[in-house]
């Protein structure tokens, strides 16, 4: 694997993992048709590394947030071994770390059927297909109403809802992003925390799967000749999705998520073409 090669792998994941045009669809899409390495051709530790590049970029980019729920979840803790007779005070960072959980526990429900999943990564034309609906839901997504729900407000059904989706966001081709960030503006969420929402959502996720990816990176070949260039990519990733972030960010103050709605119908379009071709 060369440098360059890494760089472009670690530069559409770090783009695709955060903008709604789904990652998993933009890597299978290279991989099937340009006959790109895949974690099977011995670089699965390089896959794992991608996603830990993208994992920090949502970390930098919600330092403040993650430490705020870290500090609310220990005070909380503490306030349950040591009850206070004063008032309790509202802990709004905390009870996000709590929607996030129940977000995720959806995910387990993934699990017996991941096999099944993984074989549509090899299916270019049903990827092509998945394209054009992303694009719809995206489209759809720019005309819904503005909801107000924040951390304060946000009850356990929407969080599940949100949970729910992201599991079908696992299905290459469709975002996963872009189908929560979706359910949460139709469960009523603001805007803004609805991107929030779906990025933090991803942290949990995006470890659960590297865990899962390492366990089964153990024990696969291993190119210590790779190890600068798999730097070089997960760098990349990491650069490249933190600035994927605050571009979502600014497009979703603008409402302007239909931009990537027409883009997922092109690629769709061409992804179809390309399957009849090759």
């Amino acid at each position: 694997m060369t440098i360059w090669y890494a760089m472009l792998l670690g530069l559409i994941q770090g783009v695709a993992e955060f903008l709604p045009i789904s990652s998993s669809g933009h890597l299978s899409v290279f991989q099937n048709i340009f006959s790109m390495q895949t974690a099977e051709d011995g670089h699965m530790f390089f896959d794992v590394l991608l996603h830990l590049g993208t994992l920090a970029a949502v970390i930098a980019a919600y330092w403040s947030d993650i430490k705020s729920m870290v500090f609310e979840v220990l005070a909380i803790f503490r306030s349950i071994r040591h009850p206070s007779q004063e008032p309790e005070c509202r802990r709004p960072a905390g009870r996000l770390a709590l929607m996030l959980v129940l977000g995720t526990l959806p995910l387990f429900l993934i699990l017996p059927v991941m096999d099944q999943i993984e074989k549509l990564y090899y299916s270019t034309f049903f990827i092509g297909l998945v394209f054009l609906l992303t694009g719809c839901m995206l489209y759809i997504s720019d005309r819904m109403a503005q909801g107000n729900k924040r951390e304060g407000s946000m009850r356990v059904r929407d969080a599940l809802l949100i949970g729910l989706c992201q599991c079908v966001g696992t299905i290459p081709g469709l975002s996963r992003s872009g189908v929560t960030i979706t359910a949460g503006l139709a469960a009523g969420l603001d805007r803004k925390f609805a991107v929030k929402f779906s990025l933090l959502l991803s942290i949990p996720a995006v470890l659960g799967a590297n865990l899962l990816g390492l366990l089964d990176a153990i024990g696969e070949p291993f190119d210590w000749s790779c190890v600068p260039a798999y730097l070089v990519g997960m760098l990349t990733a990491a650069v490249s999705g933190y600035f994927a972030i605050r571009l979502l960010r600014y497009i979703a103050d603008r409402r302007r998520f239909g931009a990537f709605a027409y883009y997922c119908w092109g690629i769709g379009v061409v992804t179809i073409i390309l399957s009849m071709i090759f």
